[in-house]
């Protein structure tokens, strides 16, 4: 071996040996003689020639004679032959081959030898070389030896009393650790006991509480304990019992709630308990309580009527109960004002009940709200507790000691009996099982006396339910925010549940004596009230539970729907008779109409009272006066704005019927609409009534009887909206409906109008030919047809309507005379055609402005030309 360099071995006395010196080589050491280079050398340019006539195939790694192809490339056995006379050149051959590989093989025994030559040196200095080796590690092994004896003196005195201290901490903490343990162990083996007595004062939360913490100490700090192995399962089937004993315990409780008498004025029974009860459910996942709760609500409704019932009719002596055995059947033999008190009597036993459900529940949904709130600040608290932990965490060293002895870190020893004192400080504070014996100390440390882990459980929170009851809320309401809304949602849609069983009770009550006609044969005094009791009845029930509900509301307007039904298809059957027998032509307005218009004008909408006495003798108007605007109306208008009136007067009599109503009245008015439309501008009138033709006084006529009604929908419809509930405004889209429909009606009355002289132009001007005389007979008919026009519709419609029509049949002629005049090849040129058109256009137009109500109309006959300039 060969060396460079050599480094100094330590040396010196015991005190010291950690004090590294400088040492000069040459007075403890021999200077060393470098070994030869012994790395392969490169053959010389004479080898590498020798060796390159030694063939390639030798020098194969892979080189093997039994390779029959190597074999035979070695010795060609193809060059030999014995047959024949060729006997001595055979001979030759194999003589010239044996001294061939003679002669390679003296080549690679002389390469051999030459290496083997150049690295005698290196070997024999190696051999020299071993007595200096030797006291290398001679001096070595005495330094080794010296440096174990320092680290022994210093473990002995610097270490092991450390180390002993550290050994007797641990083994004072293990013994601690047993101590408490065992202590855990005994107060675990009262778990059971404890628990029956907890069940024997109904202290179900107490009881579970107690059970979920053995559990999880079993789990956690009493894993493997044989002596506990069944006392698991034994706590599972007790929590399983616990939870069948909870849901009796309610029903129990629910059945005397609902079932006391309802003169009592004490609205909540036994408050502690109904909150023990829920927080117990609550804790164990049993959120089907409140179906037992709904369960006993409806038996206690059915029982409220059965009781009535059999205490009205026992105060009436008429009744021959010994012949009449059904409750119903006596029930039905009441007279009105007899099964009116009933009825009274009904409400009032259920409004109490309602207030009872309603305080009952209430408490159910405080109890639901505490743990919501409470699972909200644990969250909270875990969240801010995280936070100061991660800081604390950040700012601790990050460099600890790992000397290990016994497996054990040395900085975990001291960490763990530091907080010891903390852990049983904290641990002092659990919820130890009830009727435990209170732990003793020891002159170590606070040992733990607990049934509970080390998890945080045992936190607590007070909580206030209204009615001075306090109630603790732990962590184990394992329940998540999403199930506690859900349930606190149930509670209130429970609440509106009771009104509406109540609500169907007395509906089943109402249909029983409705069976023989009892309610259509009522008067309308009789209605009313019935109408008015159930009213207040049912915001009674709305004030108390938040919402109302619809099912005794449908059944009174389910009874009113009969009269509406009846008096809506009297006045449709008189519209129908009326339509069918109109000619369209103008009415007479009568004095009685006029005054009916003019209530209405002063914000009132209500049949005027008939006047008592002599009737003043007033001659009819030609036409209705309606804000100043002048109708032409018929008779079947007029007829039907009293209807209307009629309507709205039934609503004002039986608010409950205001929807029936609107619908009814849409009905009546989409009905006039169509009916009108088929009539007239159908032409149904030429069969119905005979006329001969439908003319443009018609249509204009029906226009306006038309625009009368759209004048008045506004009216009816805010009449409606002031007595509608706001969630039921969506109806009155009915209304805008049946205005759209007007509109077009009337649009489509205005568009066959235009049509009728738009069909006149095409016949007229597509015989015009411009020549003499001035104007031109086409011209004059076309004037004389606009003047009868505008004679048939200058009294019906307002004059802006007929300046409007007017437009619209103007353009029409224009488009029209366009045409004719681009198929005459007639242009703005200035020569004799184009001044006979200007003369029949002037003529046209100075007619047309000639008419009433169109002399300042801009007919803009200029355009006419405009394509041709």
């Amino acid at each position: 071996m060969a060396s460079s360099h050599s480094s100094p071995v330590p040396q010196g006395s015991s005190s010291d040996v950690f004090v590294k010196k400088e040492v000069d080589p040459t007075k403890h050491i021999r200077p060393v003689q470098s070994l030869p280079d012994v790395c392969p050398k490169e053959p010389t340019d004479k080898s590498r020639t020798d060796l390159e006539q030694v063939p390639k195939i030798f020098m194969k790694p892979d080189f093997a004679l039994d390779d029959s192809l190597t074999f035979n490339s070695v010795l060609p056995w193809s060059h030999f032959n014995t047959a024949g006379g060729k006997g001595n050149r055979d001979a030759a051959s194999s003589k010239l081959l044996q001294e061939k590989l003679s002669h390679y093989l003296d080549i690679v025994e002389v390469n051999i030898a030459h290496q083997i030559s150049l690295r005698s040196e290196a070997f024999f200095h190696a051999m020299t070389s071993q007595h200096e080796l030797q006291d290398y590690l001679k001096k070595t092994s005495q330094a080794v030896k010296m440096l174990r004896d320092k680290i022994a003196q210093i473990d002995k005195v610097m270490c092991e009393g450390s180390l002993h201290i550290l050994r007797l901490a641990l083994s004072r903490n293990n013994c601690v650790k047993v101590y408490n343990k065992l202590k855990l162990m005994a107060t675990v083996h009262q778990t059971q006991p404890t628990v029956q007595v907890l069940l024997s004062a109904s202290e179900f939360v107490g009881a579970l509480d107690l059970i979920a913490t053995t559990q999880e100490v079993l789990q956690q700090e009493l894993q493997g304990i044989h002596s506990f192995r069944h006392l698991g399962s034994q706590l599972c089937e007790l929590e399983k019992l616990i939870d069948k004993m909870m849901i009796a315990e309610f029903s129990t409780y629910c059945h005397s709630d609902l079932n006391r008498p309802l003169e009592d004025d004490c609205q909540i029974l036994e408050e502690e308990r109904l909150v023990s009860l829920v927080f117990g459910l609550l804790k164990q996942r049993k959120l089907n309580f409140l179906e037992i709760y709904s369960e006993e609500m409806i038996i206690t409704a059915k029982n409220i009527i059965k009781q009535c019932v059999i205490n009205k009719v026992s105060q009436i002596e008429e009744l021959d109960t010994d012949a009449v055995t059904k409750l119903a059947d006596q029930m039905r033999m009441l007279n009105f004002p007899q099964w009116f008190d009933l009825l009274k009597d009904i409400f009032f036993k259920f409004t109490v009940f309602l207030q009872r459900v309603k305080a009952t529940l209430n408490i159910i949904h405080n109890v639901v709200l505490s743990v919501l709130d409470k699972n909200q600040r644990t969250r909270e608290m875990e969240d801010i507790l995280q936070q100061k932990n991660a800081a604390k965490d950040n700012s601790l060293d990050t460099e600890v000691a790992y000397l290990i002895h016994e497996d054990i870190f040395i900085s975990d020893a001291f960490s763990e009996s530091e907080l010891t004192p903390i852990t049983s400080d904290t641990t002092s504070q659990r919820n130890a099982s009830p009727n435990s014996e209170p732990c003793s100390s020891d002159s170590v440390s606070e040992p733990e006396c607990t049934t509970d882990s080390s998890s945080s459980k045992e936190q607590t929170s007070s909580s206030a339910i209204p009615g001075g009851v306090d109630i603790m809320v732990n962590e184990d309401m394992k329940l998540t925010d999403l199930e506690l809304g859900k349930l606190a949602n149930n509670i209130q849609e429970l609440l509106y549940s009771a009104s509406d069983i109540c609500h169907d009770r007395a509906v089943k009550f109402l249909m029983s004596r409705a069976k023989d006609g009892f309610l259509e044969k009522l008067n309308s005094t009789e209605f009313i009230t019935l109408s008015r009791l159930m009213e207040t009845f049912i915001l009674d029930t709305e004030q108390i539970c938040g919402r109302k509900s619809m099912s005794l509301l449908g059944a009174l307007q389910s009874q009113a729907n009969k009269f509406v039904n009846r008096f809506h298809e009297e006045r449709k059957t008189k519209l129908s008779l009326l339509l069918d027998n109109e000619r369209w032509k103008q009415a007479d307005v009568p004095a009685e109409f006029q005054d009916l218009v003019d209530s209405l004008s002063d914000g009132k909408i209500a049949l005027p009272e008939k006047k008592s006495g002599a009737k003043e003798e007033r001659k009819p108007a030609e036409v209705l006066i309606v804000e100043g605007q002048q109708y032409a109306v018929v008779g079947t208008v007029l007829l039907l704005i009293r209807i209307i009136l009629e309507y709205c007067q039934c609503v004002d009599n039986i608010p409950s019927v205001t929807t029936d109503m609107l619908t009814r009245l849409s009905d009546l008015l989409k009905y006039f609409n169509s009916r009108s439309c088929q009539l007239v501008l159908g032409a149904g009138a030429l069969q119905v009534v005979g006329l001969k033709t439908i003319t443009t006084k018609n249509l204009a006529l029906s226009s306006r009887c038309l625009q009368l009604i759209v004048h008045y929908i506004p009216v009816i419809r805010a009449h409606f909206e002031a007595r509608l509930q706001p969630k039921q405004y969506s109806m009155l889209r009915h209304f805008d409906h049946i205005t759209k429909d007007y509109h077009d009606h009337i649009a489509e009355i205005s568009a066959k109008l235009v049509a009728i002289m738009d069909s006149l132009f095409d016949k007229l001007l597509s015989k015009y030919e411009v020549k003499a005389p001035v104007p031109s007979p086409c011209f004059r008919n076309i004037c004389k047809q606009m003047t009868k026009m505008h004679e048939a519709i200058i009294d019906l419609l307002p004059e802006e309507q007929t300046q409007m029509l007017f437009l619209r049949i103007n353009a029409s002629y224009k488009l029209h005379l366009k045409k004719q005049l681009s198929h005459l090849n007639v242009i703005n040129d200035g020569g004799p055609q184009n001044g006979l058109v200007t003369a029949d256009v002037a003529f046209y137009t100075g007619n047309l402005q000639a008419l009433k109500g169109l002399k300042d109309l801009d007919l803009n006959m200029a355009e006419i030309w405009e394509q041709k300039r």
